[in-house]
Protein backbone atom coordinates (compact mmCIF):
# COMPACT_ATOMS: atom_id res chain seq x y z
CA UNK A 1 0.00 0.00 0.00
CA UNK A 2 1.44 3.42 -1.36
CA UNK A 3 0.71 6.48 1.37
CA UNK A 4 1.10 10.34 0.72
CA UNK A 5 2.07 13.01 2.26
CA UNK A 6 -1.23 14.85 2.60
CA UNK A 7 -2.44 11.59 4.06
CA UNK A 8 0.51 11.60 6.82
CA UNK A 9 0.06 15.00 7.32
CA UNK A 10 -3.85 14.73 7.62
CA UNK A 11 -3.46 12.46 10.40
CA UNK A 12 -1.43 14.12 11.93
CA UNK A 13 -3.06 17.33 12.50
CA UNK A 14 -4.83 14.73 15.18
CA UNK A 15 -1.81 15.07 17.20
CA UNK A 16 -1.90 18.10 19.62
CA UNK A 17 0.90 19.64 21.83
CA UNK A 18 -0.62 19.23 25.09
CA UNK A 19 0.46 22.77 26.57
CA UNK A 20 -0.52 24.54 23.66
CA UNK A 21 -3.72 22.71 22.81
CA UNK A 22 -3.08 23.04 18.85
CA UNK A 23 -2.05 20.45 16.50
CA UNK A 24 1.42 20.06 15.75
CA UNK A 25 1.23 20.64 12.08
CA UNK A 26 -0.31 24.01 12.40
CA UNK A 27 2.17 24.74 14.81
CA UNK A 28 5.01 23.78 12.16
CA UNK A 29 6.55 20.98 14.09
CA UNK A 30 6.68 18.55 11.35
CA UNK A 31 8.98 18.68 8.71
CA UNK A 32 10.81 16.57 5.98
CA UNK A 33 7.89 13.92 5.20
CA UNK A 34 9.49 11.23 3.62
CA UNK A 35 7.82 7.77 2.34
CA UNK A 36 9.56 4.63 0.91
CA UNK A 37 6.77 1.79 0.56
CA UNK A 38 5.88 1.34 4.09
CA UNK A 39 8.17 3.40 5.58
CA UNK A 40 7.48 6.43 6.92
CA UNK A 41 9.74 9.11 8.05
CA UNK A 42 9.98 12.46 9.09
CA UNK A 43 11.10 14.97 11.78
CA UNK A 44 9.63 17.11 14.81
CA UNK A 45 10.53 20.45 15.29
CA UNK A 46 11.27 21.41 18.72
CA UNK A 47 12.85 24.73 19.83
CA UNK A 48 15.30 23.23 22.95
CA UNK A 49 16.81 19.68 23.24
CA UNK A 50 15.24 18.99 27.08
CA UNK A 51 11.64 19.66 26.03
CA UNK A 52 9.71 17.53 28.49
CA UNK A 53 6.70 17.18 26.01
CA UNK A 54 9.34 15.26 23.37
CA UNK A 55 9.15 11.97 24.46
CA UNK A 56 4.67 12.02 24.74
CA UNK A 57 4.75 13.68 21.45
CA UNK A 58 6.45 11.24 19.50
CA UNK A 59 4.27 8.48 20.81
CA UNK A 60 1.22 10.55 20.15
CA UNK A 61 2.47 10.48 16.22
CA UNK A 62 3.53 6.78 16.43
CA UNK A 63 0.04 5.71 18.09
CA UNK A 64 -1.80 7.97 15.41
CA UNK A 65 -0.28 6.51 12.33
CA UNK A 66 -0.63 2.92 13.64
CA UNK A 67 -4.61 3.89 14.60
CA UNK A 68 -5.34 5.05 10.96
CA UNK A 69 -2.94 3.01 8.46
CA UNK A 70 -2.66 -0.15 10.45
CA UNK A 71 0.62 -1.81 12.03
CA UNK A 72 2.37 -2.33 8.31
CA UNK A 73 2.66 1.41 8.52
CA UNK A 74 6.60 1.27 8.74
CA UNK A 75 6.54 4.19 11.43
CA UNK A 76 8.42 3.19 14.74
CA UNK A 77 11.96 4.32 15.19
CA UNK A 78 11.89 6.53 11.84
CA UNK A 79 10.67 10.39 13.95
CA UNK A 80 13.61 12.62 14.15
CA UNK A 81 13.79 15.40 16.52
CA UNK A 82 15.36 18.41 15.16
CA UNK A 83 16.17 21.78 17.25
CA UNK A 84 17.80 24.94 16.47
CA UNK A 85 21.42 24.61 16.80
CA UNK A 86 20.98 27.74 18.96
CA UNK A 87 18.58 26.46 21.40
CA UNK A 88 18.77 30.30 22.99
CA UNK A 89 17.47 31.93 20.31
CA UNK A 90 14.63 35.16 20.27
CA UNK A 91 12.15 32.62 19.45
CA UNK A 92 12.28 30.51 22.67
CA UNK A 93 12.95 33.59 25.07
CA UNK A 94 9.44 34.76 23.64
CA UNK A 95 7.83 31.28 23.90
CA UNK A 96 4.78 31.30 26.58
CA UNK A 97 4.41 29.26 28.52
CA UNK A 98 1.40 28.40 30.85
CA UNK A 99 -0.52 30.69 28.64
CA UNK A 100 -3.50 30.29 30.89
CA UNK A 101 -2.13 31.35 34.18
CA UNK A 102 -1.93 35.32 34.95
CA UNK A 103 0.79 35.42 37.59
CA UNK A 104 3.37 33.29 38.58
CA UNK A 105 4.31 33.95 42.36
CA UNK A 106 7.05 31.75 44.13
CA UNK A 107 7.35 31.48 48.44
CA UNK A 108 10.90 31.01 49.24
CA UNK A 109 12.71 31.27 52.55
CA UNK A 110 16.69 31.52 53.03
CA UNK A 111 16.47 28.51 55.83
CA UNK A 112 14.11 25.94 56.99
CA UNK A 113 11.74 26.08 59.99
CA UNK A 114 10.44 29.71 59.33
CA UNK A 115 7.39 28.12 58.39
CA UNK A 116 7.19 28.54 54.43
CA UNK A 117 4.64 25.93 53.62
CA UNK A 118 2.20 27.15 55.86
CA UNK A 119 2.34 30.65 54.56
CA UNK A 120 2.43 29.00 51.19
CA UNK A 121 -0.84 27.03 52.27
CA UNK A 122 -2.48 29.79 54.28
CA UNK A 123 -1.80 32.35 51.06
CA UNK A 124 -3.15 30.08 48.55
CA UNK A 125 -6.39 30.20 50.62
CA UNK A 126 -6.33 33.66 51.07
CA UNK A 127 -6.31 34.52 47.53
CA UNK A 128 -8.82 31.64 47.12
CA UNK A 129 -11.37 33.39 49.25
CA UNK A 130 -10.96 36.97 47.26
CA UNK A 131 -12.33 34.89 44.49
CA UNK A 132 -9.24 34.19 42.40
CA UNK A 133 -8.48 31.07 40.19
CA UNK A 134 -5.59 29.49 42.36
CA UNK A 135 -2.63 26.88 41.89
CA UNK A 136 -0.23 25.62 44.63
CA UNK A 137 2.56 23.81 43.32
CA UNK A 138 4.51 21.92 45.92
CA UNK A 139 8.11 22.46 44.79
CA UNK A 140 9.92 21.71 47.91
CA UNK A 141 10.75 18.23 46.18
CA UNK A 142 12.77 16.71 49.82
CA UNK A 143 9.86 17.64 52.37
CA UNK A 144 6.74 17.60 50.53
CA UNK A 145 4.03 19.16 53.06
CA UNK A 146 1.41 20.75 51.74
CA UNK A 147 -0.98 17.38 50.71
CA UNK A 148 -0.84 17.37 54.94
CA UNK A 149 -1.82 20.93 55.13
CA UNK A 150 -4.54 20.15 52.69
CA UNK A 151 -5.55 16.83 54.35
CA UNK A 152 -4.95 15.30 50.99
CA UNK A 153 -2.19 12.60 52.24
CA UNK A 154 -3.00 9.31 50.08
CA UNK A 155 -4.56 11.01 47.11
CA UNK A 156 -3.40 10.32 43.82
CA UNK A 157 -4.52 12.79 41.44
CA UNK A 158 -6.27 11.76 38.20
CA UNK A 159 -3.36 11.06 35.04
CA UNK A 160 -5.46 11.12 31.50
CA UNK A 161 -4.14 10.70 27.72
CA UNK A 162 -4.32 13.64 25.89
CA UNK A 163 -3.94 13.21 22.22
CA UNK A 164 -1.69 10.23 23.27
CA UNK A 165 0.27 12.19 25.53
CA UNK A 166 -0.83 12.28 29.89
CA UNK A 167 -1.65 14.89 31.62
CA UNK A 168 -2.06 15.04 35.42
CA UNK A 169 -5.39 16.66 36.79
CA UNK A 170 -4.10 18.82 40.06
CA UNK A 171 -6.50 18.08 43.35
CA UNK A 172 -8.77 20.71 43.99
CA UNK A 173 -9.74 22.10 47.59
CA UNK A 174 -10.69 25.18 49.01
CA UNK A 175 -10.93 26.16 45.58
CA UNK A 176 -7.30 25.64 44.91
CA UNK A 177 -5.98 23.02 42.72
CA UNK A 178 -2.63 21.32 44.10
CA UNK A 179 0.02 19.58 42.80
CA UNK A 180 2.98 17.91 45.40
CA UNK A 181 5.56 15.42 44.68
CA UNK A 182 3.79 13.71 47.74
CA UNK A 183 0.90 12.71 46.03
CA UNK A 184 2.63 10.25 44.12
CA UNK A 185 5.30 8.69 47.15
CA UNK A 186 4.45 7.00 50.34
CA UNK A 187 4.31 9.91 53.05
CA UNK A 188 6.52 7.75 55.07
CA UNK A 189 8.96 7.11 52.77
CA UNK A 190 12.37 8.99 52.33
CA UNK A 191 13.00 11.03 49.06
CA UNK A 192 17.00 10.27 48.18
CA UNK A 193 16.89 11.50 44.40
CA UNK A 194 19.51 13.41 42.46
CA UNK A 195 19.43 16.77 41.10
CA UNK A 196 18.17 15.70 38.14
CA UNK A 197 15.30 13.45 39.18
CA UNK A 198 14.25 16.47 41.79
CA UNK A 199 14.32 19.01 38.64
CA UNK A 200 12.47 16.37 36.24
CA UNK A 201 10.01 15.84 38.69
CA UNK A 202 9.05 19.82 39.14
CA UNK A 203 8.93 19.77 35.18
CA UNK A 204 6.23 17.33 35.04
CA UNK A 205 4.21 19.14 37.26
CA UNK A 206 4.79 22.58 35.59
CA UNK A 207 3.99 20.68 32.11
CA UNK A 208 2.26 18.02 32.91
CA UNK A 209 -0.62 19.85 35.18
CA UNK A 210 -3.43 20.56 33.41
CA UNK A 211 -3.63 23.88 35.52
CA UNK A 212 -6.44 25.84 32.70
CA UNK A 213 -7.16 29.23 33.30
CA UNK A 214 -5.56 30.71 36.72
CA UNK A 215 -4.76 34.17 38.19
CA UNK A 216 -2.23 32.99 41.04
CA UNK A 217 0.09 29.75 40.62
CA UNK A 218 1.88 29.86 44.17
CA UNK A 219 4.92 27.65 43.93
CA UNK A 220 6.05 26.54 47.52
CA UNK A 221 9.97 26.47 47.31
CA UNK A 222 12.19 23.88 49.15
CA UNK A 223 13.86 26.17 52.03
CA UNK A 224 17.30 27.79 50.71
CA UNK A 225 19.17 28.20 47.44
CA UNK A 226 19.37 24.85 44.83
CA UNK A 227 18.66 23.03 41.23
CA UNK A 228 15.18 23.63 42.00
CA UNK A 229 15.15 26.83 42.18
CA UNK A 230 17.08 27.37 38.64
CA UNK A 231 14.58 24.79 37.18
CA UNK A 232 12.05 27.15 37.90
CA UNK A 233 12.98 30.32 37.07
CA UNK A 234 14.41 28.72 33.64
CA UNK A 235 11.11 26.92 33.24
CA UNK A 236 8.59 29.64 34.20
CA UNK A 237 8.54 33.50 33.97
CA UNK A 238 7.98 33.95 37.80
CA UNK A 239 6.13 37.07 38.04
CA UNK A 240 7.74 37.82 41.19
CA UNK A 241 9.09 36.33 44.96
CA UNK A 242 7.73 36.45 47.93
CA UNK A 243 10.33 35.83 51.25
CA UNK A 244 9.54 33.72 54.42
CA UNK A 245 11.45 34.66 57.30
CA UNK A 246 10.84 34.85 61.53
CA UNK A 247 12.34 37.94 63.34
CA UNK A 248 15.43 36.82 64.54
CA UNK A 249 18.57 37.57 63.12
CA UNK A 250 20.12 34.37 62.37
CA UNK A 251 16.94 33.88 59.98
CA UNK A 252 16.98 37.44 58.54
CA UNK A 253 20.61 36.73 57.44
CA UNK A 254 19.75 33.98 55.42
CA UNK A 255 16.28 36.24 53.98
CA UNK A 256 18.89 38.70 52.75
CA UNK A 257 20.41 35.29 50.80
CA UNK A 258 16.90 34.77 49.16
CA UNK A 259 16.30 38.47 48.18
CA UNK A 260 19.85 38.84 46.67
CA UNK A 261 19.00 35.24 44.62
CA UNK A 262 16.18 36.61 43.04
CA UNK A 263 17.84 40.18 42.50
CA UNK A 264 20.73 38.72 41.11
CA UNK A 265 21.53 40.20 37.47
CA UNK A 266 21.50 36.82 35.80
CA UNK A 267 17.91 35.64 37.81
CA UNK A 268 16.36 39.51 37.71
CA UNK A 269 12.64 38.43 39.42
CA UNK A 270 11.45 40.90 41.14
CA UNK A 271 11.20 40.43 45.37
CA UNK A 272 7.11 41.56 45.48
CA UNK A 273 7.87 41.53 49.85
CA UNK A 274 8.72 39.88 52.76
CA UNK A 275 6.84 37.86 55.04
CA UNK A 276 7.24 37.98 58.79
CA UNK A 277 6.21 34.77 60.58
CA UNK A 278 6.30 33.89 63.88
CA UNK A 279 6.12 37.60 64.46
CA UNK A 280 5.21 37.44 67.95
CA UNK A 281 2.70 35.20 70.36
CA UNK A 282 -0.91 36.03 71.46
CA UNK A 283 -2.82 33.44 73.29
CA UNK A 284 -6.24 32.96 71.98
CA UNK A 285 -7.85 33.68 75.19
CA UNK A 286 -6.07 37.20 75.52
CA UNK A 287 -6.44 38.39 71.80
CA UNK A 288 -4.77 42.03 72.21
CA UNK A 289 -1.75 40.45 74.40
CA UNK A 290 1.65 40.20 71.90
CA UNK A 291 4.64 38.34 73.16
CA UNK A 292 7.81 39.04 71.02
CA UNK A 293 9.57 35.54 71.44
CA UNK A 294 11.71 35.71 68.48
CA UNK A 295 12.65 39.51 68.22
CA UNK A 296 10.42 42.83 67.60
CA UNK A 297 10.14 43.83 63.96
CA UNK A 298 13.21 42.22 62.50
CA UNK A 299 11.43 42.01 58.78
CA UNK A 300 10.13 45.34 58.85
CA UNK A 301 13.66 46.53 60.00
CA UNK A 302 14.99 44.47 56.89
CA UNK A 303 12.10 45.41 54.51
CA UNK A 304 13.20 49.30 55.32
CA UNK A 305 16.76 48.40 54.58
CA UNK A 306 16.55 46.91 51.24
CA UNK A 307 13.89 48.88 49.95
CA UNK A 308 11.03 45.90 50.17
CA UNK A 309 7.59 45.97 51.08
CA UNK A 310 6.64 43.68 54.03
CA UNK A 311 3.70 41.96 53.22
CA UNK A 312 2.42 41.24 56.46
CA UNK A 313 3.45 39.98 60.02
CA UNK A 314 2.14 36.80 60.91
CA UNK A 315 1.52 35.72 64.93
CA UNK A 316 1.93 32.64 67.07
CA UNK A 317 -1.40 30.90 67.95
CA UNK A 318 -1.80 27.14 68.85
CA UNK A 319 -4.22 26.95 66.22
CA UNK A 320 -2.00 27.45 63.41
CA UNK A 321 -0.49 24.47 64.31
CA UNK A 322 -3.39 22.52 65.11
CA UNK A 323 -4.60 23.52 61.41
CA UNK A 324 -1.69 22.72 60.00
CA UNK A 325 -1.91 19.06 61.52
CA UNK A 326 -5.39 18.54 60.34
CA UNK A 327 -5.48 19.66 57.17
CA UNK A 328 -7.70 22.88 57.41
CA UNK A 329 -5.56 25.76 56.70
CA UNK A 330 -6.31 28.66 59.42
CA UNK A 331 -7.19 31.15 56.67
CA UNK A 332 -10.13 29.24 56.01
CA UNK A 333 -11.72 31.89 59.36
CA UNK A 334 -11.70 34.96 58.53
CA UNK A 335 -12.87 35.98 61.72
CA UNK A 336 -9.68 34.51 64.01
CA UNK A 337 -7.01 36.48 64.20
CA UNK A 338 -4.74 34.28 62.26
CA UNK A 339 -7.30 34.31 59.19
CA UNK A 340 -7.37 37.90 59.69
CA UNK A 341 -3.72 38.26 59.53
CA UNK A 342 -3.54 36.52 56.25
CA UNK A 343 -6.47 38.16 54.56
CA UNK A 344 -4.48 40.97 55.26
CA UNK A 345 -1.69 39.13 53.81
CA UNK A 346 -3.37 38.18 50.66
CA UNK A 347 -5.23 41.69 49.98
CA UNK A 348 -0.99 43.42 49.87
CA UNK A 349 0.04 40.54 48.49
CA UNK A 350 -2.39 41.08 45.22
CA UNK A 351 -1.83 45.10 45.58
CA UNK A 352 2.17 44.32 44.77
CA UNK A 353 1.50 41.93 42.52
CA UNK A 354 -0.90 44.58 40.04
CA UNK A 355 1.71 47.70 41.08
CA UNK A 356 4.60 45.13 39.52
CA UNK A 357 2.69 44.46 36.74
CA UNK A 358 1.75 47.67 36.21
CA UNK A 359 5.56 49.46 36.39
CA UNK A 360 7.94 46.30 34.71
CA UNK A 361 7.51 43.96 31.99
CA UNK A 362 6.95 40.63 32.36
CA UNK A 363 9.61 38.64 33.62
CA UNK A 364 11.80 36.36 31.21
CA UNK A 365 12.89 33.03 31.71
CA UNK A 366 16.44 32.55 32.30
CA UNK A 367 18.62 30.68 29.46
CA UNK A 368 21.99 29.60 30.81
CA UNK A 369 24.32 29.73 27.79
CA UNK A 370 26.55 27.13 27.52
CA UNK A 371 30.21 28.70 27.17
Amino acid sequence: MSYTNKQILDILRKVKHPEKQKDIVSLGMVDDIKISGNKISFNLLFKKANDPFISSIRKACVQAIENNLGEEAEIKGNISVKVPEKEDNKAQEEEQILSGVKNIIAVASGKGGVGKSTIATNTAVSLAKTGAKVGLIDADIFGPSIPKMFNLEGQRPHVKKVEGVDQITPIEKYNVKVLSIGFFINPEDALVWRGPMATNALKQMIHQGNWGELDYLVIDLPPGTSDIHLTLVQELPVTGAVIVSTPQNVALADAVKGIRMFTNKNINVPVLGLIENMSWFTPEELPENKYYIFGKEGCKKLSEKENVPLLGQIPIVQSIMESGETGTPSALDENSIIGKAFADLANELIKQVDKRNEENEPTKRVHIKKQ
